[in-house]
């Protein structure tokens, strides 16, 4: 029996992990059509991927950036600064997008929810001051509650600390890394069986008629987020590296997007992309810091759902909103969503910060999240895949354009 199975399952496991994700996908579709109440039985493969993925992926942050600067040997040139530089521009020109395509594609919303629940920031204020508190957060604490913002701190302090230590020590968090590393690729593996419970759980409990009813507002989401992937960041990549830049775009897409869309974990998606670097031929000293921390506070996707969630919001209640301030309030929800990162939905629970900027209701912004968490299943994926891709895909442009730079 084992070998029937074995012969069965052999050539898939020689597939790559996409071609066994989109597998999952389709099984997954199909085992909802066939037997729904079969489907809602696999769910525990889908939560106990996510759950994993959760658990370890607070721990691979912490190692990895405090590993890389520990390890860095002084003196060597880095290019964090210009990665760093395309980060704040790849998010001000993906809230323009979004802001444009608000203006272009004006879109309404049915606000009429009951019992919605939610704890969101009330003012920026409360943003900075949150996110100061939570970067001083206890580092044991933060590791169990996920804090990404605090691991990034602690890491950051504790890898320039180990950088006077022994060559030994700092070995050991070498090794540390790469084997929490190890871990996580493993987990991802399991992908294409947790997508599988994944896929069939939520089509079962609620199909896809919630999607449907929010039909355009998704659209202008995913289609501001591929605009942004397909035209914007390929610009800012020819502006650094004047060269072609679909290339290096459609294998960031390919090997870190698709991934990033089904973990829905920027942090989790780390090994991936470190190992995309690898495969790159990138600067080791720039990649090994750049991804663990744009995975923290590179926030593109986030500015793409606040601004065009919270547009549509003040269409629908007949707000006037000048060019301008759309921009303005976009940029800053984004930049404030870095302190929410580690938070599921994040993104979504600083629209009622948003909407409030223009006398919006907290009864109706509520409402307005509640809208967002059902859009969720594909807005938060779509997301983390241009927030993942993105990282892989400044950290190259800017070191090919040192190495450019270098070689003149």
């Amino acid at each position: 029996m084992f070998s029937a199975l074995s012969a069965v399952f052999r050539p898939v496991m020689r597939l790559g992990l996409v071609s066994q994700i989109v597998i999952g996908i389709i099984a997954g579709v199909l085992l909802v059509v066939v037997s729904p109440e079969t489907a809602e039985s696999v769910a525990l493969l889908g939560q106990l991927f996510v759950k994993a993925l959760k658990a370890v992926a607070p721990v691979l942050v912490f190692v990895l950036v405090a590993a890389a600067i520990a390890g860095h040997t002084k003196g060597q040139p880095t290019h964090i600064r210009g990665v760093l530089l395309l980060y704040i521009i790849g998010t001000l020109a993906a809230a323009m997008v979004a802001v444009v395509a608000s203006f272009l594609i004006p879109t309404e919303l049915s606000l009429d929810l009951k019992g919605v629940s939610g704890n969101p920031p009330s003012n920026i204020g409360e943003i900075m001051q949150n996110l100061v508190l939570n970067a001083v957060s206890n580092p044991v604490t933060a590791l169990m509650e996920a804090n990404f913002i605090a691991i990034l701190v602690w890491a950051v302090g504790l890898g320039f600390m180990l950088r006077n230590a022994s060559g030994p020590t700092r070995q050991v968090f070498e090794d540390l890394s790469e084997a929490v590393s190890g871990i996580v690729r493993g987990v991802i593996r399991l992908a294409p069986l947790g997508i599988f419970g994944l896929v069939a759980n939520t089509l079962a409990e609620s199909g896809i008629g919630a999607l449907l009813g929010y039909g355009q507002l998704l659209a202008v989401i995913v289609g501001c987020m591929l605009f942004v992937a397909l035209v914007t960041n390929p610009l800012i990549v020819f502006w650094q590296t004047r060269r072609n830049p679909y290339p290096l775009v459609f294998e960031c897409l390919r090997s870190s997007a698709i991934t990033a869309f089904f973990t829905r974990s920027s942090a989790a998606n780390i090994p991936v992309n470190l190992a995309l670097c690898e495969r790159l031929k990138l600067d080791p000293d720039t990649y090994s810091i750049s991804i663990p921390l744009g995975a923290t506070i590179n926030m593109a996707g986030a500015a793409v759902t606040i601004s065009v969630i919270t547009l549509a919001a003040a269409h629908t209640l007949g707000i006037p909103v000048d060019f301008a301030t759309a921009l303005l309030l976009c940029v800053v929800s984004a930049l404030a969503a870095c302190g929410v990162s580690g938070v599921a939905g994040g993104s979504l629970l600083l629209i009622p910060l948003a909407t409030s900027l223009f006398g919006i209701p907290a009864e109706v912004a509520m409402q307005v999240v509640a809208i967002g968490f059902v859009i969720s299943v594909v807005q938060d994926s779509t997301e983390t895949a241009l927030n993942s891709s993105t990282d892989v895909l400044f950290t190259a442009a800017a070191c090919r354009r040192a190495e450019a730079v270098a070689e003149k």
